[in-house]
């Protein structure tokens, strides 16, 4: 089957859902969606999802929306990074709903502010760093203890907590203070088919237009190391 991924490459939730598709070798295409120039808004767009968001899975005449929906369904179809058992498949949506209220919704924030509206310092960033610290602490310790979040193989969990933390520069957090979660994405990255966000779906780098009128500048340059209303 051949499946299209409506994405941008500054969407960490649109990253987890083309992630797993080049992790599982499908036949897919990225579908460019203009974020920054409110693509995302048209009633072409939200013909295909009413909430207005990112990522959108189109797989035959079936449409998908919602990171974790589409890494569930495809973890289904593809029976890869899927649970064991079904105590395991819970421990997994214990993760995924970990990631999406507290890590994702946190650190997406936070990075939009900071890289995309360049806002500066205000107690609302202050107040989401918090959060984000809280959030990394946790997953840090879970990955200190195993090679991935549930036990030693990866499976969706680990695909979608690691969805925004290839951009460790436009966050504003330093991996030396969380060696576990640093050594954790290195062995995502190891696996055959990973690829950085910015190389795996189109729309980067941003337009200067688009960057004039986010801030007035480019966000901080990511390395090459081998959902949402917002970026």
């Amino acid at each position: 089957m051949k499946y299209k991924l409506h994405c941008f490459a500054q969407s960490g939730n649109a990253y987890k859902a083309a992630l797993m598709l080049n992790l599982c070798q499908a036949d897919w295409e990225p579908v460019f969606v203009d974020f920054f120039n409110g693509a995302h808004l048209t009633d072409e767009f939200r013909a295909l999802n009413e909430m207005a968001e990112v990522p959108v899975l189109e797989a035959g005449d079936l449409v998908l929306s919602q990171s974790g929906v589409i890494l569930d369904y495809l973890a289904d179809s593809f029976e890869q990074f899927d649970a064991a058992s079904v105590p395991e498949h819970r421990e997994i949506l214990r993760w995924l709903m970990f990631d999406n209220h507290k890590l994702t919704g946190s650190v997406s924030t936070l990075r939009f502010m900071r890289t995309f509206a360049k806002t500066g310092e205000t107690d609302i960033t202050r107040f989401l760093q918090g959060r984000v610290d809280r959030a990394l602490s946790v997953l840090n310790n879970r990955v200190s203890e195993s090679e991935f979040v549930i036990g030693e193989k990866p499976t969706i969990a680990d695909i979608s907590l690691c969805g925004y933390l290839y951009w460790p520069e436009e966050i504003g957090v330093d991996w030396s203070a969380y060696e576990g979660i640093a050594q954790w994405l290195d062995r995502i990255a190891a696996l055959p088919g990973w690829v950085h966000p910015h190389e795996l779906m189109p729309g980067h780098p941003l337009p200067e237009a688009v960057t004039d009128a986010l801030g007035g500048s480019k966000p901080a340059a990511t390395t090459d190391k081998k959902d949402d209303q917002k970026a």
